[in-house]
């Protein structure tokens, strides 16, 4: 590998000064700019592996040159540095496209660490981008999933990963961890409900022996833990006050210190949290910070419900389906069209999770190579009918019924909007292509 090269943005000499000898140290090439006009004129000369700027700079904002650079250079891993204690820029910086960013005073260890990610995620091979084999669906929606995650595996942000339970929330995280230059390094998952709130300091942070009663060795914590990889915090809204104070300066410092501890330490992990619960109405509500709301909240990344994409029930049933078997050492199996239809017509309250347990189920007790309605037993969860009043899985009668539903509000959409498509296709919240799809499925063109 050549060496590498680093373009370093600050007005204040003695901090170049630092960044160089730091980076001089691990081997890496720099040249230096004094503001974002000189910034400019040396990037349109010379190819760069990282770019370190500071946030205010003589002649503009660093995020005007940050913005530039996601426009010309995509793929140029950029640090922000910003002042001490200023959460709100490093989340706006995050939010924008930069790779990670680092707050003065400059912590020389910090600045290592972060300088030997961006390059790994700079210079390391593409990962396989391709997910559908894990994240299942060839809807609309999930593309776009599919799509966002390798975007997002690329950067340092932390990521809010909004859903209902059994959405497949986990998964989502997993794909961001594996698709990053962190694959290698531990994922650690925790459910933040799962853990008695006199222990959550410990589990975090860890302790050192004799910090409290039973505290009879060290004990090491999440975060370090999960050092140099991934920590996904689920059901992050059922964390106590006191730890969501602690946790977000674990998030703005890097830093973390054990129970017992006299002193921090430098921690690199990335955050991916959770919930199924609405986070910003717990902040209205006073039951979580704003301030590590928004910190979590840098990049957001919603998961459907089941039954907002139920297109992908099919595929996703014969996946569960073939896995059953193979786990019961079971042949091959296959649905009745009439166990298909079944269950594209449920609401699965509880979403991919509650799919794969109704099939185990039904695995369980059929009989036969083919799975039916009756395996299903859907019959007895009636009220989570899409509309168990006009639901016949004969006569088929539901999908007309529905249909009908969608060409009424597709139609009163239009006339709202006087047939203008593109407005149409924002209001019902889809796009220009799906809702054209639409129109024409359902005799509505013009």
């Amino acid at each position: 590998m050549n060496k590498a090269q680093a373009l370093i943005i600050d007005d204040e000499a003695d901090i170049r000064e630092l960044l160089e000898i730091t980076l001089k140290r691990m081997d890496i090439a720099t040249v230096t700019a004094e503001n974002i006009s000189s910034a400019h004129a040396i990037l349109k000369k010379q190819a760069f592996n990282i770019c370190l700027t500071d946030m205010r700079l003589p002649d503009g904002n660093g995020l005007d040159l940050l913005a530039a650079i996601q426009v010309e250079f995509p793929k140029l891993p950029v640090i922000v540095i910003t002042a001490h204690g200023s959460a709100e820029a490093a989340v706006k910086a995050m939010k924008q496209g930069a790779f990670d960013f680092l707050s003065k005073p400059v912590d020389l260890k910090v600045l290592r660490q972060l300088i030997s990610n961006a390059l790994k995620a700079n210079f390391s091979p593409q990962q396989d981008r391709r997910s559908r084999n894990t994240l299942l669906g060839e809807s609309e929606i999930m593309c776009q999933i599919r799509a966002k995650i390798s975007k997002i595996a690329r950067s340092q942000a932390p990521v809010y990963i909004k859903g209902e339970s059994g959405s497949g929330k986990e998964l989502v995280a997993s794909l961001i961890h594996k698709q990053s230059s962190r694959a290698e390094a531990p994922f650690i998952a925790v459910n933040c409900g799962a853990i008695p709130s006199e222990l959550m300091e410990s589990e975090f942070f860890g302790h050192r022996k004799g910090s409290f009663t039973g505290a009879n060795g060290d004990k090491q914590g999440l975060f370090q833990a999960a050092e140099g990889g991934t920590l996904f915090l689920d059901e992050v809204a059922d964390l106590p006050l006191i730890l969501q104070v602690k946790l977000l300066r674990a998030i703005q410092e890097k830093k973390v210190r054990a129970i017992g501890s006299q002193q921090e330490e430098a921690v690199d992990v990335r955050l991916l949290s959770a919930t199924h619960k609405d986070l910003a109405q717990l902040v209205q509500e006073g039951t979580f910070r704003q301030d590590l709301y928004y910190r979590l909240n840098v990049i957001e990344l919603n998961v459907p419900a089941l039954r907002h994409r139920n297109e992908d029930i099919a595929q996703l049933s014969e996946f569960f389906l073939n896995k059953i078997a193979r786990n019961n050492q079971l042949s091959a199996l296959k649905f009745s069209s009439g166990a298909l239809k079944a269950l594209k017509y449920y609401k699965f309250p509880g979403n991919v999770r509650e799919l794969e347990n109704i099939l185990e189920r039904a695995v369980a007790l059929h009989e036969g190579a083919v799975i039916t309605e009756q395996d299903l037993d859907l019959n007895s969860m009636a009220t989570q009918l899409l509309d168990p009043g006009t639901y016949n899985p004969t006569m088929g009668s539901l999908e007309a019924y529905l249909e009908d539903i969608e060409k009424q509000a597709i139609s009163e959409a239009l006339e709202q909007n006087k047939w203008n498509r593109t407005a149409t296709a924002k209001q019902l919240g889809m796009s220009f292509r799906s809702l054209r799809y639409r129109l024409k499925k359902l005799g509505l063109e013009s």
